[in-house]
């Protein structure tokens, strides 16, 4: 049993009287309980929060009582909010989010957290995308042992699975973009600033972003024009207005079959009257990528610790004490793999002079390729990631082929989305957009032709064991 109806079409029926919030959510639940918990053992879903009476919205908000779901690391009341780190078990939330406040204004029924990558796969670089010590191993829909992507990893997984029309993910460099790609639904990353991350556990003030997923571009329009709280994202998915699209064949994956689907991809899309510029970016060299791995680091040392001195006590109050904890914890905290990117970001320190140095030489490199790869085009396109690997706990995540199209994005705060492109050796890849800073109308309305070119539907997992 999967959730049917598109979230437009659910909000439509709520506003009718044709179904309830509780009904809706019972269906969600039992969804969850047959396919998450029992059956299939996707695992997607941490927790599930107190009910809530149908009284409690109103069928005249935006999302009128419509369930969604949440990743484990933004707080809200009635769920854990741990970023899957049993260190912040012992540390309830205490308020909602700025976002949580956002969405239940807006009707959201939030019904339970999802499963993440740990601290949202910032711990150690032989960390396994999908599996957090609070939630265990989160698992592909399509099939089981291949992996659910990370960070977002239980949001991707829920929302492909048809466990509910939306979910809620969170990104850094490729968190949101990764799972939906990897699942086979919609994910979009905006602008960041656009979307406030009071109360959302950190990685990087500069990088962080939530955003939504769905399993269309119209729903995650819809969610995201409440997460942002702006209009005409929804509209934009009908926009029809002549694109030009640069394609980007440096962010192509390296491998050969979900390569070649791009190249058939285009071919659709050209169709559509858009036009297509072919547009040379040089990739990053490895100084670039190191460059951003430690800004996130240094960013990591300062924002963790202003979020826990609000968050918990004075058991718990820095990245330090967290480190601490998993070592007294290891059982539990370190069966599978270690800390050792914590223990470099307590070496690097915060926003000191080295910090600026690195982060000035990173934004200068972003800025210039986005700057020369937008100059004459509406988006960018490429694709995002090869077929889903084979979950390995202890072995970390075998990325294989990926490109490199979330780096530019994420360092300049630019927005980023993802639609399904199709299917390789049985597994869902994406095809990723990439817009000017505060252009999600033009990201969204590019999303959209691209979903109609395409002509794929909303895909349908395979659930294999």
């Amino acid at each position: 049993m999967e959730c049917a109806l598109s979230a437009i079409d659910s909000v439509a029926d709520l506003r009718s009287g044709a179904a309830t919030p509780a009904t809706l959510a019972a269906q969600a639940l039992d969804r969850i309980e047959e396919v998450d918990a029992t059956g299939y053992e996707l695992n997607s879903v941490l927790a599930i929060a107190p009910k809530n009476s149908d009284s409690t919205f109103d069928a005249n908000s935006p999302l009128a009582g419509l369930p969604i779901l949440i990743k484990d690391n933004i707080e809200a009341l009635g769920l854990p909010g741990t970023a899957g780190s049993t260190a912040l078990l012992d540390h309830p939330v205490i308020a909602d989010s700025a976002l949580v406040q956002r969405l239940r204004a807006a009707g959201a029924n939030i019904i339970g957290a999802t499963n993440l990558s740990e601290w949202a796969n910032i711990r150690s670089s032989s960390s396994t995308s999908g599996w957090s010590a609070v939630g265990g191993l989160t698992a592909n829909p399509w099939i089981h042992h291949h992996s659910a992507g990370g960070s977002s990893s239980g949001s991707g997984a829920a929302v492909a699975a048809g466990l509910v029309s939306l979910a809620v993910g969170t990104e850094t460099d490729g968190s949101i973009i990764c799972p939906a790609s990897l699942n086979g639904c919609v994910g979009i990353k905006p602008t960041v600033g656009s979307v406030p991350t009071q109360g959302i556990v950190p990685i990087s003030a500069n990088q962080d972003s939530p955003g939504p997923m769905a399993r269309s571009v119209k729903d995650a329009a819809l969610l995201l024009e409440i997460m942002s709280a702006t209009t005409g994202l929804v509209d934009a998915t009908a926009d029809t207005r002549t694109l030009r699209i640069g394609v980007v064949r440096s962010w192509l994956t390296g491998h050969t079959a979900t390569d070649a689907l791009f190249d058939a991809a285009l071919s659709q899309i050209s169709k559509t009257g858009a036009t297509l510029v072919e547009i040379k970016l040089k990739a990053p060299d490895e100084n670039t990528g190191n460059d951003e791995y430690e800004v996130i680091l240094h960013e990591l040392f300062d924002d963790m610790g202003q979020y826990l001195t609000v968050r918990a006590d004075t058991t718990l109050k820095s990245l330090g004490d967290v480190v601490a904890y998993n070592l007294s914890h290891k059982d539990s905290e370190m069966k599978h793999f270690g800390q050792e990117l914590f223990d470099k970001s307590l070496t690097l320190g915060g926003r000191n002079s080295a910090y600026q140095g690195k982060r000035a030489r990173n934004l200068e490199w972003a800025k210039n390729t986005l700057a020369k790869g937008l100059a004459d085009v509406d988006v960018l396109i490429g694709a995002t990631y090869s077929p889903a690997w084979v979950s390995t706990l202890g072995k970390g995540d075998d990325y294989g082929d990926n490109s490199w199209i979330t780096m530019a994005p994420a360092i300049t705060g630019a927005p980023i989305g993802t639609v399904p492109m199709g299917i390789v050796e049985g597994l869902p890849v994406g095809l990723g957009v990439v817009a000017r800073s505060g252009d999600e109308i033009r990201l969204i309305s590019a999303l959209a032709q691209i979903e109609r070119a395409l002509d794929l539907g909303v895909l349908q997992p395979t659930f294999k064991k």
